[in-house]
């Protein structure tokens, strides 16, 4: 009995080891199938990682010829070479007579001389015009405009402003003669920005020089403006010599961001521009009117306060417009701005000391003349009441001054 009870124990034994040995077969296999996997994913994965370190490396490559590409454009001169390509079309000498009387012993001789300028093309209410300067076309006959492939064709004067040293003329050319220039907002515009200037200088037609914007809300004087400053200019490093006058300051899209207008005799590179928001500003009314008549007018007489100033002043402002004088009448006087009443002479110079001092409008710190100026040009417009921050006596008040209009300009 117990030899017949082991022997089904013996072959159940044998049967799990079996089992055992089958099922360890069964893992030894299927994990060498999934080593073999893990090892080819590997080399997928460092296959992959081969390629991604190619392709970072390819970028790094391709970032570096984009940079120098980049500084080669600017220290080569290619983006002047783009901007000419662009503009050069649309700009256009302008040119006339002038007839001037000079008093000798023999009794008065006239002369008869040609002025030179230049223009560019623009286009407003589907009509092209050419934009210059009001100097370049005060007084001036038998005018004409000539455009880059020598046509030329007479014009006429469609509007002018002497306080912006601006002009609109018109000529009878075909359309395909006229290609206009996009005028943009210049209050984006900064110091340190490449700009490129086309024009005529001595009559070389078509002349490109390059530099950049070395201050803004400059006051320039064009005795066509009489005692009237032409104020928020922009002063850039582009040599511009006579003849240059009317033609467009250019961003580096090719869209205009001013209109030459001057140079300071005997400076090394130094110009100004009317800014295009003048430009725009002035376009609708100088088009359909002939004129602009909304310069902000304030009627006074002042100065910068210096800290010499402020000493004799006995005045903690070292900055600010000083009123010396208030016009009869006018805006400021109505107002109750007060006038200097001492008279101090400081390195030379005379000052009337004792008035109010402006250091602000409508809440905008103005440090001087040039930024009172530029504020009034660029933000109001005549019959705009606005509140100037006064320093009277040394306290700080507010005056509140409705602006008048500028009187008529002096007559040519």
């Amino acid at each position: 009995m117990m030899t017949e009870k082991r022997a089904p124990r013996a072959k159940s034994v044998v049967a799990i080891l079996l089992l055992v040995l089958a099922l360890a077969a069964v893992v030894v296999y299927y994990n060498g199938l999934i080593s073999q996997k893990t090892s080819s994913d590997n080399a997928t994965i460092g296959n992959l990682q081969s390629t991604i370190a190619g392709l970072e490396s390819t970028t790094s490559a391709l970032r570096a010829q984009v940079s120098s590409l980049n500084s080669s454009t600017n220290s080569t001169g290619a983006e002047p070479a783009l901007i000419y390509s662009i503009a050069n079309r649309s700009v256009v000498t302008v040119q006339g007579s002038e007839e001037t009387t000079t008093e000798t012993i023999f009794g008065p001789q006239t002369s008869i001389s040609t002025v030179l300028g230049s223009g560019f093309v623009t286009s407003f209410q589907n009509s092209y015009y050419v934009i210059t300067n009001y100097h370049v076309v005060d007084g001036v006959s038998n005018l004409t405009v000539t455009f880059w492939d020598g046509n030329s064709y007479t014009a006429t004067v469609v509007g002018t402003d002497p306080y912006s040293d601006l002009a609109v003329v018109s000529a009878p050319a075909p359309s395909s003669e006229f290609v206009p220039l996009q005028i943009v907002d210049s209050s984006q515009v900064g110091v340190g920005d490449i700009v490129y200037a086309i024009g005529n200088p001595f009559g070389l037609s078509g002349s490109l020089t390059y530099g950049i914007v070395s201050q803004l809300g400059r006051t320039i004087q064009e005795a066509t403006a009489g005692s009237f400053s032409i104020s928020n200019v922009i002063q850039f490093t582009a040599p511009i010599n006579p003849g240059n006058s009317g033609g467009p300051l250019l961003n580096g899209n090719g869209q205009v961001i001013g209109i030459t207008t001057a140079t300071v005799s005997g400076s090394q590179g130094l110009g100004f521009a009317i800014p295009s928001s003048t430009i725009l500003k002035e376009l609708p009314s100088l088009v359909s009117t002939g004129t602009y008549d909304k310069h902000a007018y304030l009627g006074i007489g002042g100065a910068d306060m210096t800290l010499q100033l402020a000493e004799a002043m006995k005045s903690n402002a070292t900055y600010g417009v000083l009123v010396e004088s208030v016009v009869s009448g006018g805006p400021a006087a109505k107002a109750g701005l007060r006038a200097g009443t001492a008279v101090t002479s400081i390195e030379g110079t005379q000052y009337l000391i004792g008035g109010d001092i402006i250091v602000s409008i409508n809440g905008t710190k103005i440090v001087n003349q040039d930024a009172l100026s530029a504020y009034l040009e660029e933000f109001t417009v005549s019959g705009q009441t606005v509140q100037l921050g006064v320093l009277r006596s040394g306290v700080l008040t507010t005056v509140t001054v409705v602006l008048g209009t500028r009187p008529p300009p002096p007559s040519s």
